[in-house]
Parts: structure tokens; C-alpha cells; sequence
């Protein structure tokens, strides 16, 4: 059983662990290229390239899966079966009817909902109270294969993107360990998606980094945590970019019927208190334009903030 791996960021990490410490032959690891990260722009590999190097494993990084050359390369590998989590490319069909036991994929929701490129941050910010992982059949969709085994992973109300990511990585990982024996033996048995039932999460745009003020605190207080901690959620203040990393909804400071959607209610060692649409967000992490990241209290000590200003409006 020869099988090629795909797959990019550290949610598809553990995936490829169990591959190679259930003894499976992964003949080649597929991952995008290296790209520049950071302020200097380091060229920086994906986290998949970094282990399959430790482990020895041949890499191939195409710009684009659906290039000839690419593809090529794909079946000088001669796989029997491709396994593919968080790659980030829609590969195309020559891809697909490569191996003769198919190509499966570990995605990070219970399909058919949240299909697409960003299903863990879109289900926090929809504030879900359950997602999981889905194991399925590779088809020419987006996400539309047949399902073959999934699990089911609650969200806690303080999960960011960070710590459902590390959560669903975990449990993906150890259902391909618990699934693969089936496709193998030829005993999965596969299961179409409900089309009535689909729902879709699409890569995050600047837009939906935007804090609307207008929107209650629940809503927001989702929203930065579901782009926590690689986006980050912002808003302007004075004209330039604020980023808040870390809020909650605020009980201790009562609403203001007469204040703006945005704000400032209150701002001390507890963190800055927002109005919103429907209740107050207390700002607890932030990062002022040409600022690192802390602790809002800590921003204060040296800021002037004071009631009566209010957060949105347009970059100067």
C-alpha cells in the first residue's frame, strides 16, 4: 500500500504521525511551497514539510496541483491511496483517479456542514456549540465526496481558533487511525452527503476581520476569538488599526441606552468596556497600530482613553 500524503499547516501534522507509526508506506509528502512569513519576510516551509524532512520523506511543493508537471510528478509516486488534510488546493480530477483505492480527506467539520477552506474559525464564529471531523471520498466539489466515518468535538465557550484547531487536529488524526483499516480491507462503507443540508465556510476575508460594533457582544466576542490567534479581529481608533486578540461579554459594567454602538464605557485595570449593539465587551487583549500585542490594562498605563471615545469609523 503505497500512499502519498497532502497536507500543510500543524492541523495536519498528527495525521501524518499516525500514517507513519501505524508502519503505513507514505511514499511522498505534498504540501504548498514555502512562503515568507514574519516581519522580514523569512522564507518560512509549512509545518508538514518541516516532518516529512525530519522523517526523510520525499516532498513535492507545487504552486499549482492542477499544472501537468504537477501531476506528472504526483504519478511517478505510483500511490495507491492519497490522504490529504488542511492542503489547501482543490485537486483536480487526473489527481483524483490516481490512486486505485481513492483519495480520502480529513476535513475539520460534521459535513455536509461548513464545506470550504476555513470550517474550525467560521463554526466559533457562528458561535457553534459542536463541530468534529469528518473522513471522506474525494469528489470533483468542494467537500461533496461520500462521507465514510466522523466524530463529533464540542466547542467550549473560551476555545479560540487556536485551541479548536489543536483539538480537531488530535481527533482527526485518531480517526484516520481508526478508519483507514476499513478503506483498506474494503469494508468502509460510504455514506453521500445530504446536498438540502449544506452549508459553507469560506477562506476569511479582511471583512470579516472588521468588528461591527453594531452587532451584539456575543456575536463579537465569537468573532475575535474565531480569528484568534492568526487574523486577530480589529477596528479603528482615531483613524488607524486597533487589533483586539482577547474580550468577553462584560456583566459588572451595565449597557448605556444613550451611547454609541462602540463606545468606550469604562476603561481600567480590568480591560476597556465597549458598547455594542446589545450588551458590553470588555477589550481584554489589544494591539494599537506599530504596537505588540498585551494586556489592555497594560496599554492604559501609558494611554489616554477615555470614556466617550468611540471605537470603528474609516482609516485615516
Amino acid at each position: 500500500m503505497r500512499i502519498v500524503f497532502m497536507g500543510t499547516p500543524d492541523f495536519a501534522v498528527p495525521s501524518l504521525h499516525v500514517l507513519l507509526e501505524q508502519g503505513y508506506d507514505v511514499v511522498g509528502v505534498v504540501t504548498q511551497p514555502d512562503r515568507p512569513k514574519g516581519r522580514k519576510r523569512t522564507l518560512t516551509p509549512p509545518p508538514v514539510k518541516e516532518e516529512a524532512m525530519k522523517r526523510g520523506l520525499p516532498v513535492l511543493q507545487p504552486e499549482r496541483m492542477r499544472s501537468e508537471e504537477a501531476v506528472a510528478a504526483l504519478a511517478e509516486l505510483k500511490p495507491d491511496l492519497i490522504v490529504t488534510a488542511a492542503y489547501g488546493q482543490i485537486l483536480p480530477k487526473a489527481v483524483l483517479e490516481l490512486p486505485r483505492f481513492g483519495c480520502i480527506n480529513v476535513h475539520g467539520s460534521l459535513l455536509p456542514k461548513y464545506r470550504g477552506g476555513a470550517p474550525i474559525q467560521r463554526s466559533i464564529i457562528n458561535g457553534e456549540k459542536v463541530t468534529g471531523v469528518t473522513i471522506m471520498y474525494m469528489a470533483a466539489g468542494l467537500d461533496t465526496g461520500d462521507m465514510i466515518s466522523r466524530v463529533e468535538v464540542p466547542i467550549a465557550d473560551d476555545d479560540t481558533s487556536g485551541t479548536l484547531f489543536a483539538k480537531l487536529s488530535e481527533a482527526g488524526a485518531a480517526l484516520l487511525k481508526e478508519t483507514l483499516p476499513s478503506i483498506i480491507g474494503g469494508t468502509a462503507k460510504a455514506e453521500p452527503q445530504v446536498e438540502e443540508d449544506a452549508t459553507y465556510a469560506p477562506n476569511l476575508t479582511r471583512d470579516d476581520e472588521r468588528i461591527d460594533w453594531s452587532k451584539t457582544a456575543l456575536q463579537i466576542y465569537n468573532q475575535i476569538r474565531g480569528l484568534s490567534p492568526m487574523a486577530g479581529a480589529f477596528t479603528y481608533l482615531a483613524g488607524e488599526v486597533f487589533k483586539v486578540w482577547a474580550a468577553s461579554p462584560h456583566s459588572s459594567v451595565k449597557p448605556n441606552a444613550a451611547a454609541a454602538a462602540g463606545e468606550v464605557l469604562q476603561a481600567d485595570s480590568e480591560g476597556i468596556a465597549v458598547q455594542t449593539g446589545s450588551g458590553v465587551l470588555l477589550l481584554k487583549e489589544i494591539q494599537p497600530a506599530g504596537k505588540r500585542a498585551m494586556a489592555a490594562s497594560e496599554w492604559l498605563k501609558g494611554a489616554r482613553l477615555e470614556a466617550g471615545v468611540v471605537f470603528g469609523g474609516e482609516p485615516q
